[in-house]
């Protein structure tokens, strides 16, 4: 396998979570008794550009024509996309003349935050189903991956964009050299490229391997993202954490030859990277073993409780709750069942580990000792949701980077 920012074939590995099914591929019960796809889930370094990335790459078709995930299902991510569009609206000057264009734009929800301010909109998303309920939102949506054909189509309808937008997508992209080439095209030449991804250095420090998954082809730092973009003709001018997914950086890149100047908060992060160690592989082998360590922790922690004879619920059935269920081998005997909030999978079963997901109100028909916050970066919205289970005497376990009580 090469790197897919500088073409290294040296590539080292660090971590493998095994063969998994893919994180969103949940089943019908029709489905239970038939045989799941299950891919090798790897991760390895590369000593030139720094970049962290999966050995393995699934066909996008398996993963995103059809999807589960709907980005507007907590009020987390609906007040952070909306304040996301506010900071990027008044930054960047945007109104009634400004075009924003948004990369896996999924139900519309950061575009409907820019057409707050007056903007005119477009998005382009793969999943058919999830670009029809962005279309019902009054949200225009390019059914489709982009590339060539997406970009051309909105040029020569709507014309150049001042903003193009990419949020928790970018990862997800095998040719990020052909994704570059078309924004530069959608791009006005004083246009901004904005990215969120979620930033490998807040795994790193506080283990949460679960958001290792299928999806994610690549796990960025800021270091291996200036490297990129300097060698496609962009420059990254701006840089900020954010506490999204446990931790991103949103970055904003313009063209190499653009208006805007670099802020001082790039050389700020880089220096932090380095200091931390991203460029030696000795960070990232180390980080290797400690998930095992956590692994193991987790897994003794819930067989206690069922030794005990309790019944543990899951709360939250997200891609990253798949890769920790998987890998720790954690199945319907540990726990009973997943509470979600997303419509879309309830009446499913978890892929591999084959446990129901249901409605909250399971919560009172079976009541549970533990719940299990598999969703852990919404842990506080769940936790203000489920107050009422708290004081009545169920506990809450956040599972890494060990299990601990809330």
């Amino acid at each position: 396998m090469k790197c897919r920012t500088c073409g290294n074939e040296n590539l080292k590995k660090f971590l493998s979570l095994g063969k998994t099914p893919l994180a969103n591929s949940f089943l019908s019960k029709e489905d239970l008794g038939k045989e799941e796809k299950t891919f090798p889930l790897e991760t390895a370094f590369c000593d030139r550009c720094k970049l962290v990335q999966l050995t393995y790459v699934v066909p996008p078709e398996l993963m995103f024509r059809n999807y589960v995930y709907v980005s507007s299902t907590t009020k987390t991510f609906i007040n952070h996309f909306s304040k996301m569009a506010e900071d990027i609206s008044k930054s960047f000057g945007l109104g009634q003349h400004s075009l924003v264009v948004d990369i896996g734009s999924n139900d519309g929800i950061l575009l409907r935050g820019f057409q707050r301010f007056g903007a005119k909109t477009i998005g382009v998303e793969p999943a058919t189903n999830i670009a029809k309920i962005a279309e019902q939102n009054g949200i225009e949506t390019v059914n489709d991956f982009f590339g060539k054909n997406a970009a051309e189509r909105i040029i020569s309808k709507k014309g150049n964009a001042d903003v193009v937008t990419a949020t928790n997508v970018f990862a997800h992209i095998d040719d990020i050299t052909d994704i570059i080439t078309n924004v530069k095209k959608l791009l006005k030449q004083d246009g901004i490229f904005v990215i969120e991804i979620q930033y490998f250095v807040d795994t790193l420090e506080k283990m949460n391997f679960d958001n290792v998954y299928h999806e994610h082809l690549s796990y960025f730092t800021l270091t291996p993202l200036v490297y990129f973009f300097k060698h496609n003709g962009m420059e990254v001018i701006k840089v900020q954490r954010v506490d999204s997914h446990g931790g991103s950086l949103r970055v904003f890149i313009k063209k190499a030859d653009g208006k805007f100047e670099v802020d001082d908060s790039v050389e700020r992060i880089l220096e932090y990277e380095d200091k931390i160690g991203i460029n030696d592989y000795d960070l990232y082998e180390q980080f290797g073993k400690k998930v095992y360590d956590a692994r193991d922790k987790l897994v003794k922690y819930i067989k206690g409780i069922k030794e005990q004879g309790k019944i543990v619920a899951g709360y939250g059935a997200p891609a990253k709750g798949n890769t920790l269920l998987n890998f720790c081998k954690i199945g319907h005997e540990y726990v009973d069942y997943i509470v979600d909030d997303n419509p879309l999978k309830i009446g499913l079963f978890t892929p591999g580990t084959h446990i129901p997901v249901v409605s909250s109100e399971n919560l009172d028909k079976k009541r549970p000792d533990y719940i299990l916050i598999l969703a852990w970066n919404f842990a506080e919205e769940i936790l203000n949701k489920t107050k009422k289970y708290a004081e009545a005497g169920v506990k809450f376990i956040i599972p890494l980077p060990e299990p601990v009580i809330k």
